[in-house]
């Protein structure tokens, strides 16, 4: 059990200029980030299109960070220069605040998330991170395959927010949810006529060289996002 906090930003930057600032920072970001206190692991992420489509969205990035504790997370977002940079160039800053319940798999040859000595059996909101590396040979069978596997995620009503990110476009991709009951993230998960033929899918051909299934429990979100509203328990 541990300490340990895992936050997922997304910025939403406007302008032509911003979104060439935050696509070179998928680059250039790396060398400020590994000297952040307390930080022990971090992705910086691109975003697909609604539905998880592949294509890339140039407006809006993701970072990925695993803290040691909540205060060097804070401190971070609080007075940090390269946080400060970030929110800068964008419109729009969304942090989710997370606790990890259970994590499977493996993220660039580690399981970065601890499960955590701190959850609350009283909040019934719980978040998903997956993440997988396309094998080559799988990639356009695997795509082809997305649209019905996100079938049921469509408005389903107790999908809060969700998002397709990825290091790489196309050949390494993850999917962030965030549900507001977990006995309806569960059914979705268990019972879901598509979700189970997707995982049959992944079963039968095999399509990842690596993938990790993470389940967590978001406690605070800060910011802002279009078409997001924060729950009051959650501010």
């Amino acid at each position: 059990m541990s300490n340990q906090i895992t936050t997922l930003t997304f910025y939403k930057y406007d302008s032509f200029w911003d979104q060439l600032w935050a696509f070179g920072m998928m680059q250039f970001a790396h060398r400020p980030m590994k000297r952040v206190e307390g930080l022990s692991f971090y992705k910086l992420l691109g975003s697909g299109k609604e539905n998880f489509d592949p294509r890339p969205d140039f407006s809006v990035y993701a970072v990925l960070q695993v803290w040691d504790s909540e205060e060097k997370a804070v401190a971070y977002f609080n007075a940090n220069s390269l946080s400060k940079r970030y929110e800068k160039h964008s419109s729009h800053r969304l942090t989710i605040f997370m606790k990890s319940i259970r994590a499977y798999g493996l993220w660039s040859g580690e399981n970065p998330f601890k499960s955590s000595s701190e959850l609350d059996d009283s909040n019934p909101y719980i978040a998903v991170i997956t993440r997988a590396t396309i094998k080559l040979t799988m990639l356009r069978k695997f795509w082809n395959y997305v649209p019905t596997s996100q079938k049921d995620l469509v408005d389903h009503p107790n999908l809060l927010l969700t998002a397709g990110v990825g290091e790489r476009p196309v050949t390494q991709m993850a999917t962030f949810s965030l549900w507001d009951d977990v006995n309806a993230l569960k059914k979705f998960a268990y019972r879901g006529k598509n979700h189970k033929q997707a995982i049959q899918q992944t079963q039968a051909l095999q399509w990842y060289k690596e993938e990790l299934f993470t389940r967590f429990q978001p406690y605070q979100i800060k910011g802002s996002w279009p078409d997001f509203e924060i729950p009051e328990s959650l501010k």
